[in-house]
C-alpha cells in the first residue's frame, strides 16, 4: 500500500457497505490521458480532481493536467508524469513509476475514456450525499443543534454535493466567449450586472457577478443603511432574491430600518412600537410587498461565518430562488472559522478572502459592510483606514468609503448637513476617486439621491 492509498472512511451507523467507487474505473480516465493528450481536455470538463476515490489518483491526475496546462506543446506519457511528481516528492508516494504503466495497461480503450469519466462522477456524487447524512446523523444522535438547524445544514451540503460533482464547465475559450460578448455590446451593459438606488452611483459603478465590494464607514457612518438600501433595491424594484447576513443587529431591528425606509416611517416610533394612525396608513400601503417578499432573507444567525452564509446560498439554490446578491454586515464583526488561533488582522484577511472566493464560486456580487478605526473620526476616509486588516484593499474589486461632512463639534449641522458623501475609492473596471453626494435619511433608514433630496 503506498502513502496515498485509500482509506475506507467509517460506515454509517447501521451501514455496513463497501463505499461507492469504481478504481478500475478511475485507472482508464488516468491511463487514457497518459495515452493520449486528447483525452486530457475531455477529462478535465468532466471530473474533477475530488472526484477520485483513491488519493493517489487525485495526485496523478494533478500532475497530468498541471503538465499539459504549462506547455504549448505537451508530452504527456508515463515518463513525464514520472519526472513531474518525481520533482514534487509524490512519485513514490503514489506507488511508483510502475504504477503508472500499470495505469496505462489498464485502458481497454481509449474510445470509453469518457464513459469511465462518467463512472468516476456518479461514484463521486455518492460517497458526497452518503458524506452529508452520515454527517446530520451524527449530529442528530449527539443532539448537537436543534433539528431545523441540522436539516438545513444537511440540505446545504447536499445542494453542494449536486452543485461540486456536476460536470465541469469548460467554456473558456474567446470562441465559447464570443456571442454573449456580442449580446452584452449590444445590449449596452452587462445582463448579469445589477444597479444600486442611487443614479449618480450607477454612472460610477456597476456591481457584477464574482466581485467583492465594500463598503467602509465609521461607527453610526451609514454602512449598515447602504447595504439594506442596496438588497432591499435588488429585492423589490429588480425583483431578484437577496441574502443579507447581519452580526450587526436582529431580524426585528432589520424589519424596523426596512419598513421606515420603504413605508417612509419614523424609524424611532418603529423601533418603539409607537404608531399614530398616519404611520399605520403608511405601514398598510407596504403590507403586499412585505408580505410577498419570500426571497428577500434576512440572516440573523449568530456566529456568522463564511460557512454559514455558503450554507444559506446554497439553500436558497436548493428552493429554486439563488441568490443575486449577498450584503455582509459587516466583516469585522464575522467569526473565523477554526474557531480562533490567529491574530485578529490574520482572521480578517482570511475572511475577506473568503468573501472574494465565495463571490466567485457562486458567480454573485458580496457586499461586505466595514468598520473604519478611530483614528478616521473627523476627516476624510482612506482605504488605509479599515479596522484589524489592509488585505480588504487587495481583495475587494470596488471600494466606497462612507463620509458625512459634519460640523466641527461633531453635529449634522454644517453648511453640508443632511448629507453623505460615497467616495469611490478603488474601483477595477472604471474612475476612482470620484466623490456622489447623497441625501442622508437617518430617521427614515435611507440615503436617496441627491437631485431628489
Amino acid at each position: 500500500m503506498n502513502d496515498y492509498d485509500e482509506t475506507v472512511p467509517p460506515a454509517a451507523e447501521g451501514f455496513e457497505r463497501p463505499v461507492p467507487c469504481d478504481i478500475g474505473a478511475e485507472q482508464s480516465v488516468l491511463g487514457s490521458m497518459l495515452l493520449s493528450t486528447d483525452v486530457i481536455n475531455l477529462m478535465i470538463a468532466t471530473v474533477k480532481p475530488d472526484a477520485f476515490y483513491r488519493p493517489a489518483h487525485a495526485v496523478i491526475f494533478n500532475a497530468i493536467t498541471g503538465l499539459y496546462g504549462r506547455s504549448n506543446n505537451p508530452k504527456i506519457d508515463p515518463i513525464t508524469v514520472g519526472d513531474e511528481l518525481a520533482s514534487t516528492g509524490d512519485l513514490a508516494k503514489i506507488g511508483g513509476s510502475s504504477y503508472l504503466h500499470t495505469l496505462v495497461q489498464s485502458v481497454p480503450t481509449v474510445a470509453h475514456a469518457e464513459r469511465h469519466a462518467e463512472i468516476v462522477r456518479k461514484k463521486a456524487a455518492l460517497r458526497t450525499v452518503i458524506e452529508a447524512t452520515t454527517k446530520a446523523a451524527a449530529r442528530a444522535y449527539a443532539e448537537q443543534d436543534d433539528a431545523d438547524t441540522i436539516l438545513d445544514d444537511a440540505m446545504a451540503d447536499l445542494q453542494g454535493a449536486a452543485a461540486g460533482t456536476g460536470q465541469v464547465d469548460a467554456k473558456l475559450s474567446v470562441g465559447d466567449r464570443w456571442a454573449g460578448f456580442l449580446d452584452e455590446l449590444e445590449a449596452g451593459r452587462d445582463p448579469r450586472a445589477l444597479d444600486t438606488p442611487w443614479a449618480d452611483l450607477n454612472d460610477v459603478i456597476e456591481l457584477k457577478p464574482g466581485q467583492l465590494i465594500t463598503v467602509g464607514a465609521a461607527t453610526g457612518g451609514g454602512k449598515s443603511l447602504f447595504g439594506m438600501n442596496l438588497a432591499s433595491h435588488v429585492a423589490f424594484k429588480r425583483k431578484r432574491p437577496a441574502l443579507v447576513a447581519s452580526m450587526e443587529m436582529g431580524g426585528s431591528e432589520l424589519m424596523a430600518r426596512l419598513v421606515a425606509a420603504e413605508a417612509g416611517v419614523d424609524l424611532d416610533r418603529l423601533i418603539r412600537r409607537k404608531l399614530n394612525d398616519h404611520d399605520w396608513a403608511k405601514v398598510i400601503k407596504v403590507n403586499e410587498l412585505m408580505g410577498t417578499a419570500e426571497n428577500f432573507i434576512l440572516d440573523d444567525s449568530s456566529n456568522l461565518t463564511l460557512s454559514k452564509i455558503r450554507a444559506r446560498l446554497r439553500w436558497m439554490a436548493s428552493q429554486g430562488h439563488p441568490a443575486a446578491i449577498v450584503v455582509a454586515d459587516y466583516l469585522q464583526l464575522m467569526s473565523p472559522e477554526d474557531g480562533g488561533g490567529k491574530n485578529r488582522a490574520q482572521e480578517v484577511a482570511d475572511i475577506s478572502r473568503g468573501l472574494k472566493v465565495m463571490a466567485m464560486e457562486f458567480e454573485i456580487p458580496i457586499v461586505a459592510l466595514a468598520q473604519f478605526n478611530r483614528g478616521s473620526v473627523g476627516r476624510a476616509p482612506l482605504v488605509t483606514d479599515f479596522k484589524d486588516s489592509s488585505s480588504i484593499e487587495q481583495d475587494s474589486n470596488i471600494i466606497m468609503l462612507l463620509h458625512r461632512p459634519l460640523a466641527e463639534d461633531g453635529t449634522d449641522t454644517g453648511p453640508r448637513a443632511g448629507e453623505i458623501d460615497v467616495i469611490v475609492a478603488k474601483n477595477r473596471n472604471g474612475a476612482n476617486g470620484r466623490i456622489v453626494p447623497l441625501i442622508f435619511q437617518g430617521h427614515y433608514a435611507r440615503l436617496t439621491n441627491y437631485q431628489h433630496g
